[in-house]
């Protein structure tokens, strides 16, 4: 999710869960490192729980990474080892690390050794040429024995040769039987499972034999998912989404980003899908996509855009 959940989308996101995990966008150790780090690392205190993902390799700049997040308060660390994208591949971490898991056990123990909190692991089952059986397995057992204390598993392979990142959310074949069977040798150990979850009743299913279910980009392009979550998830009280307090709260948000020098499209450009499938909804995305793009556009876009969705609209929502 590498430029989708920045700090904008997450705060965004939590106006409409106030349970659901969240994951920032993975950041790799050199950005902490040498970069800007309150740009990579800060966000609002609504925000939480949430999850600062890692990419990297070397066990010293992971646990340095670590060490500069932690006055932050994240509620988690996490290490990609799953991303197949051409830009992960040239670092040499992602879901090559699937190769190596020894170096990715050394990573974790570095991790797990300065953090004030859990550090957990996302992979695939397998990558390329590798038998998705041994493979998970031998990640698994190496991260674990090293302090990992969750495994998050997108159950597909990588193909990093021949297949674009797009193609590889979409190409592989999931094979949730072989995460079945990780969970199965391992009942005690916290698994959860990515890949092709796209609606919260997909979600309530694999969670009867998982520990978890992380949702991407289907919650990114239909975020109005997420406010089902905390009832159907996590049995809270169920509760009626207010859109006038949603469309209030974000323009005063989009109002402070833009008076600390930012632009309302980048709050915006994270809203677009809000009402996909409903009438209006073509108005709305239109209204956020061009009129929300300009150097001085305001925050009243924001209630604009909401104007163009019909009452009906808003009820059934």
């Amino acid at each position: 999710m590498m430029d989708w959940t920045d700090r904008h989308c997450r705060f965004f996101h939590r106006q409409l869960t106030r349970k659901a995990l969240l994951y920032t966008e993975m950041v790799v150790t050199d950005a902490l490192i040498h970069g800007d780090v309150e740009r990579h690392l800060a966000f609002d205190e609504c925000e939480h729980p949430v999850a600062l993902q890692l990419g990297g390799s070397e066990p010293e700049k992971l646990a340095r990474a670590v060490e500069v997040a932690a006055p932050y308060g994240y509620d988690e660390i996490n290490l990609n080892v799953g991303c197949p994208s051409d830009r992960v591949q040239s670092g040499t971490f992602g879901a090559c690390l699937m190769r190596q898991p020894d170096l990715v056990a050394e990573c974790i123990a570095v991790m797990r050794a300065v953090s004030p909190v859990p550090v957990t692991v996302k992979c695939r089952i397998g990558v390329d040429e590798q038998d998705p059986g041994p493979a998970l397995d031998m990640l698994a057992d190496a991260v674990f024995a090293r302090g990992c204390d969750a495994l998050w598993v997108h159950a597909r392979k990588a193909w990093l040769q021949g297949l674009s990142p797009k193609q590889n959310r979409d190409v592989p074949p999931l094979d949730y039987g072989r995460v079945h069977a990780l969970k199965a040798r391992l009942p005690k150990r916290f698994i959860g499972v990515n890949g092709g979850l796209e609606t919260v009743e997909a979600c309530r299913f694999h969670l009867s034999a998982f520990d978890g279910a992380m949702v991407g980009r289907a919650a990114y392009h239909t975020p109005m998912m997420l406010a089902e979550v905390d009832a159907a998830i996590y049995g809270a009280e169920p509760r009626a989404l207010d859109l006038e307090e949603l469309c209030q709260t974000m323009m005063d948000y989009a109002a402070g980003h833009i008076a600390r020098g930012g632009r309302l499209a980048h709050v915006t450009r994270h809203m677009l899908g809000l009402f996909s499938g409903l009438p209006g909804a073509r108005r709305y995305r239109q209204i956020m996509t061009v009129e929300a793009t300009g150097a001085d556009a305001s925050p009243a876009i924001i209630a604009q855009a909401f104007a163009a969705v019909s009452r009906h609209s808003l009820e059934a929502a």
